[in-house]
């Protein structure tokens, strides 16, 4: 039930986000809404741009396509994530901390390299295709639809991992064990007891896979050939400056902000008709297995992660080769890291400095706008919930493009330094955090903090010292995924960098289109590298013992 709204110390923070967002980002895409509503031949107010997508053959399918990718994608991380977070919740597995670390690596499979990594394996002429093909098992290439969907499952599979692990090991084992002395089956009980008990996580963690899926430009692009979905539409029309339609692309932006916002009512809708608290009193414990049901599930556990990391092995691999121009040669050499070494370390450190500077940020903003979200729903926070969802789905190139447009004068000339990278990272990558603490606070009830209150604590003072403690877990889980994709940023910051505030995707990238793939792969390997420690630090500050490598 809604609380009345109080002024208050949280009313204070509201509207600090809504200044937030206001200035970071509703100023920004502002631009990039008037575009779509421009006609581009008399430059006057119209729907033009709008007429033409739902009445051309090609944005239709791309509006269709569209949809396909994000549900497929979606459906495909559910089973993935769920399916790991519950065997390695309920379930003694060995190595918990390596599983979770390489889950999120496969976060991280570097641009354009990732997918160039899959088409290695997986394309007309891959590597595994081949082998399958001696001993007489046939298997169609993994471009088009299948393929895209299969990458967004693998890629994306994390986020639901990370999410409902922390919901599944906080859950109640009184109330599973009352069903059980009632003679509930293993399997009816997981389905009436434990996923409504999560189900603020698993939606939460359905809505930004859904929402990844339709804003990724470069898996479609690559893989999917002629599976054109509105990112790469509007990336094409954003990608010629002087040639593009960028009313077009402004208007293809906007119908994926559309989708996104429908998707995000959905999840509002169903989480308030089936919202379930646990006091967290008695926390499962995890069963000891033996036999092939042991090999079982870790085969499972093991399986899915290393496929999903499997893009990242293939970079570290080719790391190590010998290269002479863009052609790898046989033989192992460390000749790529002396050469990033040498000429190309900069971007590694502008990449820790900017997305340090960035996480730290969003993890304070995050949480308490997840607390804004959780504890006082209403229409100005259910506004400001949704408004959280438009950096998901604008293309990084788009986001790029309006911060430019907008912070390019005094006062606010920032285009050429560090921070309006910094700015863009810290509002694209605000969402991770927000969303996971709601998540983590819809299953902790707010009686232990209206105790607090009523002995005389503060409301501040309650919330640090009663409500963080228990969404820890969930602070940490939107630190890593916000810090690892900061890391990982490229489109946005691809517009907006200059020769001293380069950072390690964009010089990925570069060095891909100039052919110096020995120089990428080496990069990459260290952006992966520099991404594990960040996975094991923040397992290890959260308190939770797994951090330890088994």
């Amino acid at each position: 039930m809604s609380r009345r709204f109080r002024f208050d110390l949280w009313t204070f923070v509201l509207i600090g986000a809504w200044t937030i967002l206001l200035i970071l980002l509703v100023w920004p895409l502002s631009s990039i809404v008037r575009a779509s509503l421009i006609d581009n031949e008399t430059g006057a107010l119209s729907l033009v741009h709008y007429m033409e997508i739902f009445t051309t053959r090609v944005y239709q399918r791309a509006i269709g396509n569209t949809l396909i990718a994000g549900f497929g994608g979606m459906m495909g991380a559910l089973v993935l994530g769920v399916a790991l977070a519950f065997v390695t919740t309920r379930f003694h597995i060995y190595g918990r901390a390596l599983i979770q670390t390489l889950a999120v690596i496969a976060l991280v499979s570097p641009p354009f390299i990732g997918a160039y990594a899959w088409i290695v394996l997986f394309g007309a002429s891959g590597v595994v295709r081949k082998g399958l093909d001696s001993i007489g098992v046939s298997i169609p290439p993994i471009y088009g639809v299948a393929g895209v969907i299969m990458v967004f499952s693998l890629k994306f599979f994390p986020h639901v991992f990370l999410i409902t692990s922390g919901a599944l090991a906080a859950i109640n084992r009184s109330v599973e064990e009352a069903a059980e002395s009632l003679g509930v089956p293993p399997a009816k009980r997981l389905f009436k007891i434990t996923f409504p008990l999560i189900l603020p996580a698993i939606s939460a963690s359905a809505l930004l896979t859904f929402v990844l899926s339709i804003a990724d430009f470069g898996t479609p692009r690559i893989i999917g050939r002629d599976f054109n979905v509105l990112a790469t539409e509007a990336f094409n029309l954003f990608g010629g400056e002087v040639g593009g339609n960028p009313g077009m692309a402004s208007a293809l932006s906007m119908v994926l902000i559309f989708l996104s916002m429908t998707v995000v009512f959905a999840q509002r809708w169903v989480l308030r008709r089936n919202v379930y608290h646990s006091n967290m009193i008695k926390k499962p414990e995890r069963q000891h297995v033996t036999g092939l049901r042991s090999a079982g599930l870790h085969l499972l556990a093991y399986g899915i992660v290393l496929i999903g990391a499997l893009p990242a092995f293939i970079v570290v691999i080719f790391s190590f080769r010998r290269t002479s121009g863009p052609v790898f040669q046989p033989g192992v050499s460390l000749q790529s890291y002396e050469k990033v070494i040498a000429t190309v370390s900069e971007p590694i450190w502008n990449t820790l400095t900017f997305s340090s500077v960035a996480v730290v940020a969003i993890v304070i903003t995050g949480t308490l706008v997840g607390y804004l979200i959780s504890r006082r729903p209403g229409v100005v926070t259910g506004a400001l919930d949704a408004l959280l969802m438009v950096p998901y789905i604008v293309p990084g190139i788009v986001m790029g493009i309006a911060f430019i447009t907008r912070f390019n004068d005094p006062p606010l000339a920032l285009t050429g330094t560090g921070l309006i990278i910094i700015l863009v990272v810290y509002i694209r990558r605000l969402p991770y955090s927000a969303r996971s603490v709601a998540a983590a606070l819809k299953q902790v009830g707010p009686n232990l903090e209206d105790a607090a209150v009523s002995l005389g604590y503060a409301p501040g003072k309650a919330f640090m010292k009663v409500t963080v403690p228990l969404i820890l877990p969930g602070i940490m889980a939107g630190a890593l995924m916000s810090f690892v994709t900061a890391m990982n940023e490229l489109s946005s910051s691809l517009v907006l960098y200059v020769g001293s505030t380069i950072t390690m995707p964009v010089r990925i990238y570069l060095s891909v289109m100039d052919g110096e793939y020995g120089t990428a792969s080496a990069l990459s390997t260290i952006l992966l590298s520099m991404t594990a420690v960040a996975v094991y630090a923040a397992f290890h500050l959260s308190g939770r013992k797994e951090s330890a490598l088994l």
